[in-house]
């Protein structure tokens, strides 16, 4: 879930921005999280367990080396 949240940051806020310096980078990145605060919503998880399972299990066996 943090990732997800980074991507929304980089996505809706930092990407394609010029930033001369860190102050202004620390703004920006304060103005979004108060706004983003705003109106909180929860992650409601979608996928089925049976689903992200079965990926996880063919990741590794992609990524295993042979015995």
């Amino acid at each position: 879930m943090v990732e997800r949240w980074f991507r929304h940051l980089t996505e809706r806020r930092l990407r394609r921005s010029t930033f001369h310096n860190v102050k202004d980078l620390t703004q920006a990145i304060d103005d979004y999280i108060n706004g983003h605060n705003q109106n909180p919503r929860i992650f409601v998880w979608s996928a089925p367990v049976e689903r992200i399972l079965k990926k996880v299990f063919k990741c590794k066996e992609a990524l295993d080396p042979p015995h």
